[in-house]
């Protein structure tokens, strides 16, 4: 929603309508050039941070499935290392 500026009646008494309401559309103008700008900024500054965000998922991801599969592979050789030994234990 849209913020207007206003000044005093004074003001306009003082100027006059003309020039008052030409200062009031100029703040307006700056003022929507202001957001537009930051607005802007913060987009880029987002994007920014989405890609490095995502690089980084990308390292730790590859990182977890690393040890994920050391770990397995560990529990997996345990596992039969137990089996062949009760196997053997048993005859």
């Amino acid at each position: 929603m849209p913020v207007t500026a206003k000044l005093s009646k004074k003001f306009y008494d003082t100027f006059g309508d003309e020039v008052t309401n030409e200062l009031v559309d100029w703040f307006n103008q700056v003022d929507a050039q202001y957001k537009s700008e930051l607005k802007d900024l913060a987009e880029s500054y987002f994007a920014r941070f989405e890609a490095k965000l995502q690089a980084e998922l990308g390292a730790m991801r590859s990182e977890l499935l690393k040890w994920m599969f050391i770990y397995w592979t560990g529990s997996v050789l345990a596992i039969a290392a137990f089996v062949l030994m009760g196997i053997r234990l048993s005859r």
